[in-house]
């Protein structure tokens, strides 16, 4: 078994990598080109893990890059996309590029390739706002912004290779995991890394959505529980924590985490269109639980309370926060 991990870089990706070299997989690191031949958050990991490790640079839209990277894999967990809500708004073109035709190379080559299984990550943005909660896989998909649209788009694609093709496509549609090395465009690192930086106004957009968060060892579980899950072939799965908590009760709960009191500002700048906010999001994960037998570690109120504690105290070594060069709101 080697797998291919698209977008090991990556916040999500770079954790997953960790975890499958922890167990003793052979892993292939996909990393997107750049000149510098930095491997991202890659190059933060244990050496003896990083040593291991066999790292690919290219591009996802490459056809024939993405050939050559999967060409000796058995497996394929596909996170590389464009992730960021605001940005699409700035440049929608550049999400139909990477997160739907870099879906379809990957899509493609395994199906020349006889890939054993391919993750597909999906995202709850998917669903839009919460017409029913808890929201299972049978819940509508709505794009309300650029980039949910471009996701929806590559789930359906994905869908659509196994029924045609039976590519063997797994689906996994992860609620807003967070934790260490996360970006500060997320809401959680932009409020820690505000109060770290002595802050006691801290800037943020609106209060009121509701979220499912998951602490980044959760959703790397779940991928992991889903390999060689033939099962979940052709198949959409949530993974998430089943805990809901207003964006405002999530800064409370890290002002009270870090020992500290704040004011917030809003500031009009972080407000989604309001048509294109995602109001609420608060995930089933049954089904994950049904096929594989996976429980989320850090679920519930206490569970976030331990998972926040955590991603605070990784923010607040100076060697990681030394790598966010400001609290600047970055889109």
């Amino acid at each position: 078994m080697k797998i291919l991990v698209t977008g090991a870089a990556g916040f999500i990706g770079s954790h997953l990598v960790e975890r499958l070299l922890n167990l003793d997989f052979e892993v292939k690191a996909f990393c997107f080109y750049n000149s510098f031949g930095s491997k991202g958050w890659l190059e933060t990991i244990p050496i003896k893990f990083l040593n291991k490790v066999e790292v690919f640079f290219g591009d996802i839209r490459d056809l024939n890059c993405v050939k050559e990277a999967m060409k000796d894999c058995s497996h394929v967990l596909h996170l590389a996309a464009l992730i960021s809500i605001p940005y699409s708004y700035v440049a929608p073109s550049s999400y139909i590029d990477t997160n739907i035709y870099g879906t379809f190379n990957i899509l493609q080559v395994a199906r020349e390739l006889n890939i054993k299984q391919v993750i597909h990550t999906s995202t709850s943005e998917t669903y839009g706002t919460a017409q029913y909660v808890p929201i299972d896989e049978n819940h509508p998909l709505v794009g309300q912004s650029p980039y949910s649209a471009s996701k929806i788009s590559a789930d359906h694609i994905a869908i659509s290779f196994w029924k045609s093709f039976d590519v063997p496509v797994t689906i996994i549609r992860p609620f807003n995991t967070y934790g260490p090395r996360q970006s500060t465009r997320a809401v959680i690192p932009t409020v820690i890394t505000q109060i770290i930086s002595g802050k006691k106004e801290v800037k943020l957009g609106k209060l009121s959505p509701t979220r499912d968060f998951n602490f980044v060892n959760d959703t790397c579980s779940a991928f992991i529980h889903l390999l060689n899950c033939e099962d979940s072939f052709g198949k959409v799965i949530n993974s998430a924590s089943n805990f809901e908590i207003s964006i405002q009760e999530t800064v409370n709960l890290i002002s009270d985490v870090m020992n500290t009191s704040i004011n917030i500002i809003c500031d009009e700048e972080r407000i989604r269109p309001k048509s294109s906010e995602v109001e609420r999001l608060f995930g089933d994960n049954t089904l994950l639980k049904k096929l594989t037998g996976w429980n989320p570690e850090f679920a519930g109120l206490e569970g976030f309370r331990k998972g926040l504690t955590l991603t605070a105290e990784w923010f607040t070594n100076p060697s990681n926060l030394r790598k966010y060069p400001s609290v600047k709101y970055l889109i």
